[in-house]
């Protein structure tokens, strides 16, 4: 009998018991928190699970739901969360293992060919071309990658690119690059879930090989999206016309990437990508604007349900615009979003809730989990949780809202919304992009006013002029609200300390103050207001960061040690991603050959010796400098050579590209001390994305 698994809810601890059913109609909002654990989980792994482990992990969520059915009531949900749990690490596991393609395993010098699928700009400015279809020049074709990228630099302009055009060059490739330093962003991760098996570049002409006259469905929908980018840019000249092409189509390769910094540093760069305020305006607009042409009509209006009937408008309208701005991970979270909030529309049940955000979440978890790691799915949903909660808030404290003029309210509207999705999104930003734009509430309410009043009315006006040829009247109306946009941007990005640097957290800062953000916005009762002291220790936590004091670069090309001023590095220009991304974590605004200078070197030095925090370390960069190997070897010292030596002979310890491609990047500290060290090989694991 199974009375055993059913207590009592009287052996069950009081407080316990009633807390559970305090949370009666809320439990549901946990779902996507526990998938979000569980992925997280399984992102965090040492080393990727064998077959009879994940065997194991599904046997157990299957115990766990059965279980579950089988307690008493008041228990089930403490079971289900395991439950969850569970199932989120087998969801990512099994996405990672269904994307799985090959990766290039060395590096590549030779002809590549492929169709283009995707035309951007690398953060060089330079023009990227994203290959399917392609053939290297003697690799197996089980050892070729589904797709590379390829950034063009040299004398181009031979072809117009375009989606489905099969292009030809000889260029460099190799493997997506692994992080720049232990516990740092993982490309390699990213890479691997958009099935990009290897980048490189191209400084010869790329040429035409087949005409771009067949292709999937995807890729005609792609060419359609370039064309009408061609056109939006003919019809607005200059940065306007790129601004437009990036939030119609999603086509960002019009933007100056003087203009991206501008608008990132005022933190207007949320514009252009297409997701949830995009999505949400354009459909709201669609929306009210169907109810509102329905009115005209007394006798329709009367009779058929109207905000349904313009909440399936408002359906197709997303699912249009989702097709148009090529469906990229943002836009599909954006339209599961509006989607499931429009289908509660349909269903006559409440459309902007908690509980419709959690739907979105939980889908979008299941469908793409490792989402989940990537800085718009986590701003998103703290700007909206944020601001479902407190508008919700607002809604039951009516007092206040009375005493404020209704013409006032739509300003004040927009205040709290930049306001409270500001404060949600800043941790995120901040501990991802390594700054915090001090101006940029100001530049939100003075741009994103007209991207709800102007912006998205004009495209919608643009599309549904197209067919006669009148689009330009749309486009024309939106040429001034994006020159003012620009406008704001230029000139708060410009004003003195408008880019905050922030220290990158340690790992699980962030994680630990969403989960008390979640618990205060979720749970009822007193105890919701446990999440402020989890919220403030993991800020405390991030305040004492402390960062890794020897930071040496993957291929040997840049060293990097803290000093009382910052961090000092051993060269001016080599290395410079590498070294940028150590700047930034480090929360220092200081450029590259700024932190060389700190050192007193000259540029031309190919010897380089940097003193302090116990280490005593050494850079030789270089073949001639190699020669000075045996001087420089000294007992304690550190040496790090750019050219494998042909003896490892002295006291020294010699770090050489042959350890460092074993290893990758390696981070080293004196605790308690003794010498702390760190590398990317430790800290990724044996992962499917990691090639080991």
């Amino acid at each position: 009998m199974l009375t055993f698994f059913r207590p009592r809810p009287a052996h069950m601890p009081l407080a316990l018991a009633q807390a559970i059913a305090g949370q009666r109609g809320r439990l549901f909002l946990f779902v996507p928190v526990l998938l979000a654990i569980g992925i997280g989980v399984y992102f965090a792994l040492p080393r990727e699970p064998v077959a009879l482990e994940w065997a194991g992990v599904a046997a157990a969520a299957g115990a766990l739901v059965w279980l579950s059915r089988r307690v008493a009531e008041e228990v089930a949900p403490l079971v289900l969360v395991g439950a969850f749990i569970t199932a989120g690490c087998l969801v990512a596991g099994a996405r990672a293992a269904l994307v799985a393609a090959p990766v290039l395993q060395y590096r590549y010098f030779g002809a590549i060919e492929g169709r283009i699928v995707k035309i951007d700009r690398s953060a060089n400015d330079a023009l990227r071309l994203t290959l399917d279809q392609v053939v290297l020049e003697g690799v197996a074709r089980a050892r070729t990658p589904d797709r590379v990228r390829v950034s063009l630099h040299g004398q181009q302009g031979f072809i117009v690119p375009e989606p489905g055009l099969r292009v030809m060059t000889t260029g460099h490739l190799g493997p997506p690059p692994g992080p720049s330093e232990p516990g740092g962003f993982d490309f390699r991760r990213l890479a691997w879930f958009e099935g990009l098996g290897a980048v490189g570049y191209t400084r010869v002409p790329v040429l035409a090989l087949a005409a771009a006259d067949s292709g999937a469905v995807g890729l005609r929908v792609h060419r359609l999206r370039m064309r009408i980018s061609g056109a939006v840019q003919a019809h607005l000249q200059g940065d306007a016309g790129g601004f437009a092409a990036a939030i119609l189509t999603g086509d960002r390769s019009g933007i100056a990437a003087a203009r991206m910094e501008e608008l990132r540093r005022s933190n207007l760069a949320h514009l252009l990508a297409i997701s949830g305020l995009h999505m949400g305006l354009l459909t709201g607009f669609v929306f009210g604007l169907l109810r509102l042409v329905m009115a005209m009509v007394p006798p329709f209006a009367l009779r058929a349900p109207t905000r349904k009937i313009a909440a399936l408008g408002a359906l197709g309208a997303g699912a249009f615009y989702l097709v148009l701005s090529g469906g990229n991970v943002a836009t599909e979270r954006a339209f599961i979003m509006v989607g499931v909030m429009l289908v509660a529309v349909l269903l006559d049940r409440r459309a902007i809730s908690l509980r419709s955000v959690a739907m979105a979440a939980t889908l979008i978890l299941i469908l793409r989990p490792e989402a989940l790691v990537q800085a718009g799915f986590q701003m998103s949903f703290a700007a909206t949780v944020a601001l479902v909660a407190v508008f919700q808030w607002l809604t039951q404290e009516r007092g206040w809202r009375a005493r404020i003029p209704r013409r006032v309210w739509p300003v004040v509207s927009v205040v709290i919304c930049s306001l409270v999705a500001g404060i949600a999104t800043a941790p995120i930003a901040a501990a991802s992009f390594n700054r915090i734009a001090e101006y940029g509430l100001i530049a939100n309410l003075l741009a994103v006013p007209l991207m709800g009043l102007v912006v998205m009315p004009a495209a919608v006006l643009a599309a549904l002029l197209a067919p006669f040829g009148l689009e330009w009247v749309g486009l024309r109306l939106m040429g001034p609200a994006i020159d003012w946009i620009l406008l704001v941007s230029a000139f708060v990005s410009g004003l003195e300390g408008a880019v905050m640097p922030i220290v990158e957290p340690a790992p699980l800062v962030i994680v630990t103050m969403a989960l008390g953000a979640v618990w205060l916005v979720v749970w009822q009762g007193a105890a919701r207001w446990a999440g402020v002291p989890v919220i403030v220790l993991a800020l405390l936590v991030w305040a004492e960061t402390r960062r890794p004091t020897l930071l040496i670069a993957r291929e040997g090309e840049v060293v990097g040690l803290m000093g009382n001023g910052g961090r000092v590095l051993s060269r001016a220009r080599a290395g410079s991603f590498t070294a940028e991304s150590w700047l930034q974590s480090d929360g220092d605004s200081a450029t590259q050959a700024e932190a060389f200078a700190r050192s007193g070197y000259d540029p031309r030095d190919t010897v380089v010796q940097l003193r302090g925090g116990g280490f005593d370390v050494v850079h030789l960069a270089g073949q001639a400098a190699l020669a000075r190997l045996n001087d420089v070897c000294l007992s304690g010292r550190i040496v790090v050579v750019t050219q494998e030596p042909e003896a490892r002979q002295g006291p020294c310890q010699i770090i050489s590209p042959r350890d460092l491609r074993q290893s990758g990047a390696l981070a080293l500290s004196y605790r308690r001390g003794a010498v702390v060290t760190n590398s990317v090989a430790q800290s990724s694991g044996q992962r499917h994305w990691t090639g080991r």
